[in-house]
């Protein structure tokens, strides 16, 4: 990852944390810390994705999430829907990118694109 960790605002604090601990989990993804009222995420006891509460979250935007599989792209993405996001692509082969580009995409609760992508051959 080029960038040490990134942050934004959550319209529900407690209800993002909920969100988002539960659809990253297959990607390896935990929450390893809270400071003043915000979660940091990350892999490793590493925290890289750090969100708070805010009066307004940022504009939306598109957060990509490594997956060491096929699977827990698909894994993601089901989460995710159950969890109350909106489809915005479902899991497959996006061939413009690159032939084994395999990724999922979803409206999170506060209108952010978050996306799963494997860059492995099946």
């Amino acid at each position: 990852m080029i960038i040490d960790h990134i942050g934004f605002s959550v319209i529900d604090y407690q209800q993002s944390k909920e969100f988002y601990c539960k659809v990253l989990t297959p990607l390896g993804i935990e929450r390893v810390m809270e400071v003043e009222g915000w979660a940091g995420l990350g892999a490793q006891k590493k925290p890289e994705l750090w969100f708070g509460q805010g009066e307004t979250p940022q504009n939306p935007m598109h957060l990509a999430f490594n997956a060491p599989d096929r699977s827990a792209v698909d894994k993601f993405y089901q989460l995710a829907i159950a969890a109350g996001a909106v489809d915005n692509g479902a899991p497959g082969i996006r061939e413009i990118y690159h032939p084994d580009y395999y990724g999922a995409f979803v409206i999170d609760l506060n209108g952010h694109n978050l996306e799963a992508v494997c860059h492995s051959p099946e």
